[in-house]
């Protein structure tokens, strides 16, 4: 991701921070409508799962100009959701709703470079969270 990039996430969030649980319980609402199949893998209730997914993004938002340091959380919680049932296919579900919800909520503040800022941000994520998956898959067949 280049500085503009980050800029831009940063500044698409900071716009809509205050509207942070709204859109991710429009996420979970759009994830299960779209793709009901993944319904099994989260918790009946949702509220800590939703209050989670909250901090991710703004953990992922806030160090947006050095993932890397941050890497070590994003393996642990790919390996993490191996447990959950979370499939390397269900990234990118995820990511695109998650994408769909944001520009839900900023409306005309949305713009493609927007849209591809997230959408490469979200991908860094998950290549590292795939990553922590992988090893955890691999550690658990040794086993």
């Amino acid at each position: 991701m280049n500085t503009q990039q980050m800029d831009l996430i940063e500044s698409s969030f900071n716009a809509l921070s205050g509207q942070a649980h709204a859109i991710v319980a429009r996420f979970y609402e759009l994830l299960f409508s779209e793709h009901p199949e993944l319904r099994s893998i989260f918790p009946a209730d949702l509220t800590e799962q939703r209050k989670h997914l909250v901090g991710a993004i703004g953990l992922v938002v806030k160090n947006v100009r050095d993932l890397e340091k941050i890497e070590p959380g994003l393996e642990e919680m790919g390996a993490r959701h191996v447990g959950y049932g979370a499939k390397p296919e269900h990234y990118g579900v995820v990511a695109s709703t998650l994408i769909a919800s944001l520009k839900e909520f900023a409306g005309d503040l949305w713009t493609p470079e927007i849209e591809h800022a997230w959408s490469q941000a979200l991908n860094a994520v998950a290549t590292v969270m795939l990553h922590g998956a992988e090893r955890a898959g691999t550690s658990r067949k040794a086993a």
